[in-house]
């Protein structure tokens, strides 16, 4: 079920009257059952297979208080995260890996046709994964403590406003929600609401505009040089954070609406001053996740220079695997990890200024480098990147007709320049203010009737500039 659906909005309305007419103590009971049955709308097969991860964490934890021998604990430790990254592993890189494995015996001279799987990668399988795993880990460490009632962790592992894109929540920050007595409260809904709204602007008015254009140039990159690959690319760079910081929005504001308080997932990542800030302001729940469950553990940046741009160096690796089975993807990471690299040897000093002038080029350099980047995440193969890259400045010895040509090539004609640009500008204004500030909060402190006419007019353009039809994915889902 999409959150852009007709269908999520008869389901989300229900689910919320409901619950908040039933007794507080059985209210997970509803959304246990609501998250199910919204997961298993993209396929119910796959409501076996997050019930597996949820029993087999679920007991991770139990075991964990019964053994206080270190080694019984490391084996259920190992054991449980065997059995979440096989999941993973089996629906996503299976064949990837199957691949490189057939290609390295055909160097050595070995023909052998390796098994190929036609499997379906089950929808939100790499976020739910991820969050029990977490839960697994925090519990082992003693960070917190094993949830003992089933029914509320399965609640915790399948909320659905989080489950099939993020953010990627922690046990103690959402279980201790699930179990908590809850009232109703306007305010918080209400903001809820709001955020969802600004959600769906991001999502419907600018994501699925752009995509159309995007995906005519990825497509067949082969068909087009010049200014028009840049266009696409920069646009691709604003799909891609409208997607999925409008999915983000939406989840967050929706979960609101049952009094329960989802961690930030992006926070004007476009406006950083450097790579690390990036990190630090895109997708949160996953970057600190790799933080917290991969790069510490390796040692961070408590080991010798060289150990510690290895490890910067296997954790963007990985976070680009996480994204797909496929080169691209951990290209995009490795190309992050050597930014980071680079960064702490050479530019530190620079990151920090506070001269005006230097902390505008740093975040237009960013931005730059950002798009560049994700030629390769969003590319079909490394080739068609390394295709982009050498032929995007073909013809800009001409500067007006490089210029020209690109928007011609792109069939983006001037009425849509203005709409899309003037789109994009509110958004910019948007991120710039949710810099210092909450910018729902900040904008309920103008008069009602402000107030009321911004999201009115917010909501019009959402109703009259989205397209209509079927429902787009969102990006994140194939992740």
């Amino acid at each position: 079920m999409l959150f852009n659906s007709f269908a999520y909005a008869v389901f989300l309305p229900v689910v919320f009257a409901v619950y908040w007419r039933m007794k507080d103590g059985n209210r997970w009971v509803l959304l246990l059952f609501a998250s199910y049955f919204f997961y298993m709308c993209s396929g119910p097969k796959y409501g076996l297979l997050i019930f597996v991860v949820t029993v087999v964490s679920y007991m991770a934890g139990r075991l964990f208080e019964r053994y206080g021998d270190g080694r019984k604990r490391k084996l259920i430790l190992s054991a449980s995260i065997f059995v979440c990254m096989g999941v993973v592993f089996f629906f996503k890189y299976f064949n990837f890996f199957g691949d490189i494995f057939q290609s390295i015996l055909n160097m050595l001279g070995i023909r052998q046709d390796f098994v190929t799987l036609n499997i379906i990668l089950p929808v939100g399988v790499s976020f739910y994964t991820f969050q029990s795993m977490s839960c697994v880990v925090d519990v082992y460490r003693g960070d917190t403590k094993a949830e003992h009632h089933f029914g509320k962790y399965a609640a915790f592992v399948s909320f659905f406003p989080q489950l099939v894109a993020g953010p990627i929540e922690r046990s103690n920050n959402l279980l201790p929600q699930i179990n908590k007595v809850h009232t109703f409260d306007y305010g918080q809904a209400m903001y809820g609401v709001k955020l969802m709204l600004w959600g769906y602007y991001k999502k419907l008015v600018i994501a699925d505009v752009l995509s159309g254009y995007v995906q005519r140039v990825y497509d067949n990159p082969q068909g087009y040089r010049g200014f028009v690959l840049i266009l696409a690319s920069v646009f691709f760079a604003l799909q891609i954070y409208c997607d999925f910081s409008g999915y983000s929005d939406i989840a967050i504001g929706t979960a609101k609406l049952f009094g329960i308080d989802l961690m930030t997932n992006f926070k004007s990542p476009y406006f950083s001053k450097s790579i690390k800030e990036f990190w630090s302001r895109w997708h949160i729940s996953l970057s600190t996740w790799f933080r917290d469950y991969v790069y510490i553990p390796l040692g961070g940046n408590r080991v010798g220079k060289a150990r510690h741009y290895a490890n910067l160096m296997i954790t963007f690796l990985a976070s680009g695997l996480w994204h797909g089975a496929n080169w691209t993807f951990i290209a995009w990471g490795g190309i992050h990890g050597l930014a980071q690299v680079a960064e702490n040897m050479f530019f530190k000093r620079v990151a920090e200024s506070k001269n005006v002038l230097l902390r505008i080029s740093r975040t237009l350099v960013v931005f730059a480098f950002c798009v560049f980047a994700w030629i390769f995440f969003v590319s079909n193969s490394i080739g068609d990147a390394i295709y982009i890259i050498q032929n995007c400045l073909v013809g800009i010895s001409h500067p007006l007709t490089y210029l020209r040509e690109g928007f011609a090539n792109l069939w983006f004609g001037k009425e849509m320049i203005a709409v899309v640009g003037t789109c994009v500008l509110v958004l910019a204004g948007y991120d710039y203010i949710s810099l210092k500030t909450d910018f729902v909060e900040w904008i309920s402190e103008k008069s009602k009737a402000l107030q009321w006419a911004f999201y009115v007019v917010l909501g019009l353009i959402v109703v009259f500039l989205s397209k209509k039809g079927v429902a787009a994915e969102f990006i994140y889902f194939q992740f």
